[in-house]
């Protein structure tokens, strides 16, 4: 009796809130697909189908963006699964082996999760109207269909991965759009401006930022998605406006981690998907295009998680607009758009319904697995922590810590009798553990993750990919590591302590210069006006030695502070991690002392960043967001296209990332900018910009590689069903090089005598002769990991890639590969300080 009175008072107010429920079309006032909706909308109807439906739908915020915009999370089942959300989280957790309490995982009776991603590129537009449409579909009172579904499964829907790049793109077009839209290409709405929508405030692609989470969006969205760790995930996509659909399965190359139920899944979905499409004659395709290795998607990061991650891509964006011609002469519209989005989410989650035990049990599999054998041929990853590894080993612990990865130090030392494979040497070798390695085992349930971010070199079944080919951590970040093909033991050592400084008063101080961490202690130190030194040569004082670039704070210069100097390096120091080393004298016992012309009086630079029209989007980000977010040092970004407008005697630091710079083809331009380098002034040039500068008649010369083809009569011939395989020969879409560094000059200061680059084209320069340094270089056999293309493998040797060039009182930077890539090249970063710090000071 009880039971039943329960179920009338709950029908009653459903049915009384489900009075008020509206659909997307009612409560915006326009139908889906007729305009665009921006963000802030988005937001109000989900609000509201939370207010209206609480039973069926809880709505989470799990962050904000850079431009302070809501992150939303919409957690979608059935009264009961909802009622009991977090048990099931916390089972789910348990079926992973992942939770810390020591409640028995049930595996009956448990319902399947499907999360949904919408937008995460913010021009590709018509996803979020999609999400829209779909969460009605699940919340509709009187669709008995997606009722039944979420009997058994939880559907988690993120509305709008990318809000500010929505936003940007939305709003653009809403105030350029006619009163009726135009379908024509050539129309303005169908052109965006500078930078466009795809990526996030500071030009970030976060669909490549899954596993680095750099930016604030994923690492809000990461935290709570590796609290769920859904059984499946779709990432939805667009792409040009000629494509049809694509859907799973994927094309290869597959990483070998991904099993075979993950690939057979897929195939399931993919025909559950082809059934819909064909009975309203969509066209589609599978197979192609999108692959699953790089691990860093929205749909290869699920997959090496336990889940069956895809991605699915509808014709239309950036381009789409409103409505657009294809070239088969239909007009796509943005109704047609999100409603084939709208389809393949409602398939998905049919399918993974009707399969929910199955995803469970295979889901448990996956992570049983992990814990018992592991994943790959090392069992144990063996990271050396020495004094000048710490801020680099911190850098890496945190990204494992983001990622769920389990590491622990090694607390005792054990000598000569371990054998594993060094990364550096690229053999099998004996080494050493010591007390402060860090350890992390294979055996564990992000064992998966594990491999794929640590083995030295990925299998590639097909070297056709979408995205880079390595990017193998112990390289990212320079970490000596071994991998040992047998479980190592560990004395269980703890983390080691954050450095806690309490100097006083002193004649000065000396902090190293060893990363990430020196670098921020350095910019906050200008910011409070401290006056700052280097060491351009290693010297010994009383019996502590220090390496080139070493920080020197003396009194001289900073009386103003006078006994409080002390309390702010103190205060800096401890907020970075950094230790402070007191010195008592300027008489060095090794080196020169600290009034010689090898200590160098640091200017805090005045920097420029270039940006707008002709520059990398992406590329100018990078060096945005690390300046505002990982140095917090104040860059001013510059449109290039006002070059000739700028008073560059503002500035000692211009950077020019990656990009096609109009000014660089105008003369009275690249006078000026002759004339500010001569002054002083410093240029930073990245990638293509350095082939740009090598155009010129002042610059650094491209290095003319021999064209064997010429040689042979017959390489014209080609077969015209190999015409895309015949462009990999000379493709390097992303492969890990060792470069030899002149660790001298102060360019490369904290680095060891060589550099690991992630080669991305096939440029080569020629070594500097006079006037410069050729600060690294590549020579003979230099491969590291990845696929490079055979008619450019033997070519790239014997080349400058990393130099500088004096030019009156100013200096040239050439920075031909990017040391600042995706922001995850953790190694990269110190150089590029250097280059802003250093050089030239």
């Amino acid at each position: 009796m009880y039971k039943k009175l329960l179920f009338g008072i709950t029908l009653f107010i459903s049915i009384s809130s489900n009075a008020q429920l509206r659909s997307p079309d009612e409560f915006l006032g326009y139908k889906i697909g007729t305009r665009y909706t921006p963000h802030w909308k988005i937001v109000n109807y989900f609000q509201h189908i939370a207010a209206n439906a609480s039973a069926t739908l809880k709505l989470e915020e799990y962050g904000q963006t850079n431009e302070g915009r809501p992150l939303l999370l919409a957690f979608i089942s059935s009264a009961d699964n909802i009622s009991r959300l977090e048990p099931i989280r916390l089972n789910n957790l348990r079926l992973a082996n992942i939770s810390n309490d020591k409640a028995a995982p049930v595996e009956e009776n448990v319902p399947g999760i499907v999360w949904l991603s919408y937008n995460v590129h913010g021009n590709e537009t018509s996803s979020s109207e999609a999400a829209m449409m779909t969460a009605w579909a699940l919340v509709d009172p009187s669709n008995t269909r997606t009722k039944a579904w979420l009997k058994n499964t939880v559907v988690v829907i993120d509305p709008c991965i990318n809000p500010d790049g929505r936003d940007r793109y939305v709003n653009w077009f809403n105030s350029i759009v006619g009163k009726n839209m135009n379908p024509l290409l050539s129309a303005r709405e169908h052109r965006e401006p500078w930078p466009g929508g795809r990526t996030n405030h500071y030009n970030f692609d976060l669909n490549r930022d899954w596993a680095w989470q750099t930016q604030v969006e994923s690492q809000q969205r990461m935290k709570l998605y590796n609290q769920w760790l859904p059984h499946v995930h779709v990432d939805f996509h667009e792409q040009g406006i000629n494509n049809p659909y694509y859907f799973a399965p994927a094309a290869q190359p597959f990483h070998e981690v991904i099993t075979q139920w993950q690939r057979d899944f897929q195939v399931t979905i993919g025909k559950n998907h082809a059934k819909y499409f064909d009975a309203n004659g969509w066209l589609y395709f599978t197979k192609e295009v999108f692959d699953l290795f790089y691990p860093s998607y929205g749909d290869t990061y699920p997959v090496y998680n336990g889940a069956i991650g895809m991605t699915y891509e509808q014709g239309g964006g950036p381009a789409g607009g409103l409505g657009a011609l294809t070239d088969e002469g239909d007009t796509l519209t943005l109704l047609d758009r999100a409603t084939h989005h709208h389809t393949t989410g409602l398939s998905t989650i049919e399918v993974s319904s009707i399969n929910a035990s199955r995803l469970v049990k295979e889901f448990r599999k996956f992570f049983n697995d992990a814990v018992s054998t592991g994943v790959g041929e090392y069992k144990t990853y063996v990271v050396k922590n020495s004094e000048a590894d710490k801020q680099r080993i911190n850098a890496l612990a945190t990204l494992l810590d983001k990622n769920g990865i389990q590491y622990e130090f090694a607390g005792g030392s054990t000598k000569g009798t371990i054998q594993g494979y060094n990364y550096f040497s690229g053999k099998d070798e004996v080494f050493t553990i010591d007390g402060s390695d860090l350890m992390v085992h294979s055996q564990q349930p992000k064992s998966a993750m594990v491999k794929v971010l640590f083995e030295p070199k990925s299998k590639l079944v097909d070297s056709n990919t979408y995205d880079i080919t390595a990017w193998s951590l112990p390289y990212a970040y320079g970490l000596r590591t071994y991998g040992s093909k047998t479980k190592l033991q560990s004395a269980a050592g703890t983390k080691p302590p954050t450095v806690s400084n309490n100097v006083t008063d002193a004649y000065g101080y000396v902090i190293r210069w060893q990363g990430l961490q020196s670098v921020k202690a350095l910019t906050n130190l200008f910011k409070e006006g401290v006056k700052v030194r280097f060491s351009e040569a290693p010297f010994e004082i009383n019996g502590q030695q220090f390496n080139r670039g070493s920080l020197i704070i003396i009194k001289k210069g900073n009386e103003k502070f006078g006994s409080s100097l002390a309390s702010i390096i103190n205060q800096i120091c401890n907020a970075n991690n950094v230790k402070v080393n007191v010195i008592t004298t300027g008489f060095v016992d090794k080196g020169f002392d600290f009034g010689s012309s090898k200590i160098h009086f640091m200017k805090a630079p005045r920097v420029a960043l270039l940006t707008g029209e002709g520059v990398g989007s992406n590329a100018a980000g990078e060096v945005w967001n690390f300046f505002e977010q990982a140095i917090d040092y104040p860059v001013t970004l510059v449109n290039a296209n006002d070059f000739g407008r700028i008073n560059w005697r503002e500035f000692d630091v211009m950077i020019m990332p990656s990009g096609n710079y109009r000014f660089l083809t105008e003369k009275p331009s690249t006078d000026q900018l002759k004339d500010w380098i001569s002054k002083g002034g410093r240029l930073v040039a990245f990638e293509s910009a350095v082939a740009q500068l090598a155009k010129t008649d002042w610059a650094i010369k491209s290095k003319k590689a021999d064209d064997s083809d010429k040689k042979d009569p017959y390489a014209a011939l080609q077969v015209y069903e190999e015409r895309e395989r015949e462009t990999l020969r000379s493709n390097i879409p992303g492969s890990i090089f060792k470069v030899q560094i002149d660790n001298t000059h102060p360019l490369a200061f904290g680095y060891p005598n060589f550099y690991y680059t992630l080669k991305q084209d096939d440029a080569l320069y020629e070594f500097i002769k006079d006037g410069g340094w050729n600060v690294g270089v590549l020579k003979k056999d230099s491969q590291v990991s990845g696929f490079v293309g055979s008619s450019v493998k033997d070519k790239l040797n014997d080349a400058l890639v990393f130099g500088v060039q004096d030019m009156g009182g100013g200096k040239i930077i050439y920075l031909a590969d990017n040391l600042l890539f995706r922001n995850f090249w953790e190694n990269g970063k110190l150089m590029f300080c250097n280059a802003v710090f250093l050089v030239g000071q």
